[in-house]
């Protein structure tokens, strides 16, 4: 036998032996990252019989899951709670245990900079543990969104270094996460899945790993390409996003209301898709996946100039709500500074609990640096926390008539729809929507809304 035939069959046994214990549910499953993307996905894999062990530096979130108290709301109670009584799912700080592992699934966050420059900080920060406990026979599989080239430009250098070869003693993939939280009819078992691995070897074996709970896999040639299908999923969002912000922002000076014209425009049964304006974009995908891009695009000498044009107006359409409040106070002879505003949902989007990167945040910050004395009443969000470039916090307020009828203004960001609105319109002097809440609400409280 030669030596490349020798390496041939070592291969493929690896990865028959290792698909071998995917298919029958005996290969055990390492998560790390226990937030949004991991502990789903760590619980439809034990729900199908894997063991699980999910790694996270949260002691609370470690102590929540090993009691089978839940914190994720796409995430079914009773679920979890029989997994870790069962002993299906447990968690722990302890990476060592990363040997353990026959698969190894990555959900770890990927946040930008200050400066809009990407942080694949946490990324790498893992990937060190996994090449510090590499075995042989084990898939590494990257979910956190990221710039094309990251499997392999960064992990597969830190993996390589143990002195093993990939598609051979261990397998290395990408299969960008497609969470949405609060959707209730697309999940994490019955949303398609993109992989892209390494070597046609890695594929295979990740191809295996993620048809056990996945309904359909959708296999590509490179982990680049499935690296770009996600950036370019959530760019074409931000894009549409913010073409209809600057028809928002058109159609207020021209005496128009956007919303009917892009509801008029929804009517047509092809050739368009309906996105709607707003107060900018937020959340962990939408207003950070497209500058991924335009980074990793310099190295190339290209301007994504679409792109970075679109993320300009979505942060605009922020300015232009505080404009609005503005001028809205001021036909009523009051001045924005010393104004009380309520703001109403501060998630990023409505009926979760998650405000990272909402665009509340940022009209919040706005009107306090224009001297507004600023609360806010969000049911799902009890406290915020917002780090730099913020560095504030608030408590949520309750919703009271009181409450409502002090606010010179109440700017409805988030429309969860658990709130009242006649209620809040019954009670409040002025109201700012910037999700068209109030559409439905009784004729005798229109002359108290704006809408942007």
């Amino acid at each position: 036998m030669t030596p490349a035939s020798a390496i041939n069959q070592q291969s493929n046994e690896q990865a028959i032996q290792l698909k071998e214990k995917i298919i029958n549910r005996t290969a055990k499953v390492g998560v790390i990252g226990l937030g949004y993307v991991g502990l789903p996905l760590a619980v439809e894999k034990g729900k199908v019989g894997f063991e699980v062990t999910g790694f996270d530096r949260n002691a609370k979130r470690i102590a929540q899951v090993n009691a089978g108290e839940n914190y994720i709301k796409d995430v079914k109670d009773e679920d979890l709670k029989t997994l870790a009584s069962n002993g299906k799912l447990v968690a722990t700080d302890d990476f060592a245990r990363l040997n353990e592992a026959d698969v190894i699934v990555i959900c770890v966050p990927t946040p930008l900079t200050v400066t809009r420059d990407p942080d694949i900080s946490y990324i790498v920060n893992v990937t060190e543990y996994i090449a510090k406990y590499l075995r042989d026979g084990q898939l590494i599989t990257l979910e956190s969104t990221t710039y094309p080239g990251t499997t392999a430009e960064v992990i597969l250098p830190k993996l390589k270094a143990t002195g093993r070869q990939v598609g051979e003693d261990f397998f290395l993939a990408f299969s960008p996460e497609r969470v949405d939280p609060g959707n209730k009819r697309y999940t994490t078992q019955n949303t398609s899945k993109v992989v892209g691995g390494i070597t046609p070897a890695c594929l295979d074996v990740a191809t295996t790993f993620y048809r056990q709970t996945i309904a359909q896999v959708v296999p590509v040639s490179s982990t680049a390409v499935a690296e770009m299908t996600k950036v370019f999923e959530n760019t074409y969002r931000a894009v549409n996003i913010a073409l209809v912000n600057e028809l928002m922002l058109l159609c207020d000076r021209m005496g128009i209301d956007v919303w009917e014209v892009v509801e008029a425009a929804g009517t047509k049964p092809f050739g368009i898709q309906t996105f709607y304006p707003g107060p900018g974009v937020g959340g962990h995908c939408i207003p950070i996946d497209p500058f991924y891009l335009t980074w990793k695009a310099r190295e190339y000498d290209f301007a994504t100039r679409f792109i970075e044009l679109a993320g300009e107006i979505n942060i605009q359409a922020s300015y232009y709500v505080i404009d609005k409040i503005i001028r809205v106070l001021s036909d009523n002879r009051k001045s924005l500074t010393g104004a009380k505003i309520l703001v109403l949902g501060v998630a990023y989007k409505k009926d979760i609990e998650d405000y990272r990167e909402s665009p509340a945040l940022k009209i919040i910050d706005l009107l306090l640096r224009r001297q507004a004395s600023v609360q806010y009443h969000d049911p799902y969000v009890p406290e915020v926390v917002a780090h730099e470039p913020y560095n504030w916090r608030f408590r949520s307020t309750d919703l009271t008539p009181k409450v409502l009828e002090q606010a010179d203004c109440v700017v409805i960001t988030t429309d969860h729809t658990n709130i009242d609105y006649d209620y809040v319109t019954a009670h409040a002097k002025l109201i700012v929507d910037t999700r068209n809440a109030c559409k439905k609400l009784k004729a005798e409280y229109r002359h108290k809304i704006t809408r942007i």
